[in-house]
């Protein structure tokens, strides 16, 4: 299976902080947004990764990550002209997806929960159809809504709905058979003039494809598309690792104990971090028996 992270967008919603940055280039405590979504793509087993972003912006991604071989990963780019929407990036990751199947995750979204890898692969097995996940919010009007029955079988997709008839969010982690290219081809765009993950996961429902994985109490989900999304979000990774005293989403760890690269290879990345604590806890990890 191949990832991709969609990390385009304005980020108009986080002006004027946005104006000369990619939002996912921001930091969240103590690293880059953007290595949260990479760490869930990693966790997942996925090492061939696709990031979109825009013309102005992908370089950062290009100086921060390179070619992603430190980290045993494969790591392309592409550039998205304009905001056209989350299923665009099927069409622009054509070629790359090839005949496999794909995973995509929003470049803003964070996902940190016991037990998550496990999901993480079993969902990297997909060989048919959709999955997609469901996480209950207070305020599911601010969001994509699945409607399910008392079996967790989707019935029913509404974004943003005035009346929704769940309190579960759709968050940006998707997977998908290679037929998710022709899909997201044929279309239309709404009224906002976008190609609509909505309208892709509403194909997949009509052929009775389309699995929801409602995440539980156990997980957290954290959406960083606002100012007071990035104040908490970096409050709550600083609170968990510094009172269980393991990193969340350290790409460098999850690469070492993923068997991507070796005890050499993680030193070797920890070396110009050592005046950080980030540094610090790499070589930690090495050293540990």
């Amino acid at each position: 299976m191949k990832g991709i992270i969609l990390a385009g967008g304005s980020g108009t919603r986080l002006y004027p902080i946005t104006k000369s940055i990619s939002k996912q280039i921001l930091p969240i405590y103590d690293k880059p947004m953007i290595y949260y979504p990479l760490s869930t793509l990693m966790l997942a087993g996925i090492r061939e990764i696709l990031i979109i972003s825009t013309q102005r912006d992908l370089p950062f991604y290009q100086q921060l990550l390179e070619d992603g071989s430190s980290y045993g990963l494969s790591i392309s780019y592409k550039i998205q002209k304009q905001p056209n929407g989350i299923a665009e990036s099927f069409i622009i990751g054509e070629d790359f997806i090839g005949k496999d199947e794909v995973c995509l995750i929003l470049g803003d979204n964070i996902f940190y929960g016991r037990g998550f890898s496990s999901v993480l692969q079993k969902s990297a097995s997909l060989t048919e159809g959709a999955e997609i996940f469901g996480y209950y919010v207070k305020n599911p009007t601010d969001f994509g809504v699945v409607e399910y029955d008392e079996n967790y079988k989707v019935i029913g997709l509404e974004e943003k709905p005035i009346n929704p008839k769940s309190n579960y969010a759709i968050p940006g982690l998707y997977f998908y058979d290679n037929n998710v290219i022709e899909i997201a081809k044929k279309i239309k765009p709404s009224k906002r003039g976008e190609l609509e993950i909505t309208s892709v996961n509403e194909q997949y429902l009509k052929m009775k494809k389309l699995k929801v994985n409602i995440l539980g109490r156990g997980m957290s989900w954290l959406d960083t598309g606002t100012h007071e999304g990035l104040i908490d979000a970096s409050n709550f990774v600083h609170t968990v690792q510094k009172r269980v005293g393991l990193y969340i989403s350290c790409i460098e760890e999850i690469a070492f104990r993923m068997g991507y690269i070796s005890k050499k290879d993680l030193l070797t990345l920890a070396k110009p971090l050592l005046k950080t604590d980030y540094g610090e806890y790499l070589v930690k990890i090495a050293n540990e028996k």
